[in-house]
């Protein structure tokens, strides 16, 4: 309980410190919002991946967690952490974020494999960013969804990372057998791909872990993969 709670204080600074990092290059150095914004996705991601390492008790990760959702709560309407609120489009992306952390944790915990919280997490930190920049820098097959737009370039790039991760993760923690994961890593990124073009305003950070979930859940229950 001892490393728990010192495992909670260290990333509480991380998390404190990358917030102010931001900050700064935001406010010091005029670093748009929107990028900073994705700096502090990804690096936020990167973080969460010590959780099931430094924390061994999900009220712990709870708390931890439910702190910073107050906080960008408290600051959505304030002028602190413009650097993450500052953003022109509607997105509650960053409210979602603490969210998903714990429901990762709790099926971490449930079925006891590493693949359920270090899958939707990863997707979600890596895979969501490399679609926005390919969409972004090679804007490839442009299409709407729900009159937002989209490119195939972007989902192609999102589902190729999205494949690759799930792949690595599932053979690489649970050994899987070769077809099963390469059957498993096709439908985890097919899905999330799905997830992430049909969501909007920041719920992708959201609907994109949960469909990651829901698959492997599926995989565990009907089919004892895990």
């Amino acid at each position: 309980m001892e490393n728990s709670l010192w495992g909670t204080l260290a990333l509480a600074f991380a998390y404190l410190s990358l917030f102010a990092s931001a900050e700064y290059l935001h406010l010091r150095r005029h670093f748009k919002a929107e990028v900073t914004r994705k700096y502090v996705h990804v690096i936020t991601g990167i973080f969460a991946l010590g959780f099931p390492f430094l924390i061994a008790n999900h009220w712990l990760v709870l708390g931890l967690c439910a702190s910073f959702f107050l906080i960008l709560i408290i600051t959505l309407k304030s002028p602190y952490l413009r650097s993450i609120h500052g953003v022109s489009r509607k997105t509650s992306g960053s409210l979602l974020y603490p969210i998903i952390v714990y429901s990762c944790y709790l099926a971490f915990e449930y079925f006891d494999s590493l693949v359920f919280y270090y899958t939707p997490i990863l997707i979600l930190a890596i895979s969501d960013p490399i679609a926005a920049l390919i969409g972004k820098t090679w804007p490839k097959g442009k299409y709407h969804s729900f009159g937002m737009p989209k490119t195939l370039s972007g989902s192609l790039g999102f589902f190729i990372s999205s494949l690759i991760i799930s792949f690595l993760l599932l053979y690489g923690i649970e050994a899987l057998p070769l077809t099963e994961t390469l059957i498993l890593s096709l439908t985890l990124g097919l899905t999330c791909t799905l997830a992430e073009a049909f969501s909007h305003h920041g719920y992708d950070n959201i609907t994109i872990p949960y469909s990651g979930l829901i698959i492997l859940a599926i995989g565990a229950h009907y089919f004892h993969l895990f």
